[in-house]
């Protein structure tokens, strides 16, 4: 896959916390993996709008069932992150 070198501003307190946190993994790979998830959930508050203006508004129950979902998605991301199962390449 073709990289390409950018320059970011991030707050020097945040950076050292991801520092620790990357550490075997590296900064880059870090900050990709953590970019492409917030673009995946980005992605599905679009498509979440976009159902809501086609079938109107959620329901409280399927407000919950959808919650409980990221949540199963987020365990399921920490998992495979946390055994080392989870390429950076891929999309989160």
């Amino acid at each position: 896959m073709a990289t390409r070198k950018v320059t970011v501003t991030i707050p020097e307190d945040l950076l050292d916390e991801i520092r620790a946190e990357a550490a075997e993994r590296g900064l880059s790979a870090y900050v990709a993996e953590a970019l492409r998830f917030k673009r995946d959930r980005d992605r599905l508050l679009e498509l979440v709008d976009w159902l809501q203006e086609e079938h109107g508004p959620v329901t409280e129950d399927e407000r919950a069932a959808a919650f409980a979902e990221l949540e199963d998605l987020d365990a399921e991301h920490e998992r495979r992150s946390t055994a080392g199962g989870h390429n950076a390449g891929e999309a989160a």
